[in-house]
């Protein structure tokens, strides 16, 4: 028998659980690093309030980062209509167009570079900060974004593990992107209050 013989046989159904298991665990531990790197930097750095985004600091980058966000959460709406019409979840869709993969690819990949002058920004204007309730949450949300946004990236490019593992990645995304949108731009747009805290 040859050495190529061997690699064409089907794997058993034991191996290809603890390939699964495996590949889902080893995703969970890159999505667990990528978060904590960002949360131990982000707690550790030393916050420079005059850091500037695209040359506004204070409340003019406070201003500038809640209209970028607000931006963004209409990309993620977007997105995740894409997402539901790609695994034909809307009502009376029963098909979707090569379009509208790329599109989803395409808006995706321009909300997560909407999203990096944001995070520069926080990061090194702010840290990461448990002063409060808000801002805890804010913070965390924020890091934890960066981590989730890597195992959707490792996801993609893995055929093999679970069709549900995609659209939770993705799904998670959407919604700290709400809770991250909903713990800064709604508290600059409401007055510096927030509804709930």
């Amino acid at each position: 028998m040859s050495a190529g013989q061997g690699a064409d046989r089907p794997q058993s159904p034991a191996a290809s659980t603890l390939f699964i298991v495996l590949g889902l665990v080893g995703i969970g531990l890159v999505a667990a690093a990528v978060t904590t790197a960002l949360l131990v930097y982000g707690h550790e750095h030393t916050p420079n309030y005059y850091f500037s985004l695209f040359g506004r600091t204070g409340l003019g980058a406070i201003a500038l980062k809640s209209t970028l966000a607000t931006v963004a959460l209409g990309l993620v709406a977007i997105q995740v209509l894409l997402a539901l019409w790609i695994y034909q979840k809307l009502p009376t869709v029963y098909y979707t167009p090569r379009p509208v993969r790329l599109a989803h690819r395409i808006i995706g990949a321009g909300l997560f570079a909407l999203t990096i002058p944001i995070a520069i920004h926080c990061l090194y204007a702010y840290g990461v900060q448990f002063t409060n309730v808000r801002i805890a949450i804010h913070s965390v949300a924020g890091c934890f974004f960066y981590g989730a946004f890597a195992a959707k990236v490792l996801l993609v490019h893995n055929r093999r593990l679970p069709g549900w593992a995609l659209p939770v990645a993705g799904g998670t995304l959407a919604v700290l992107l709400g809770v991250l949108w909903y713990t800064s731009a709604l508290y600059y747009y409401n007055g510096f209050a927030l509804p709930g805290f």
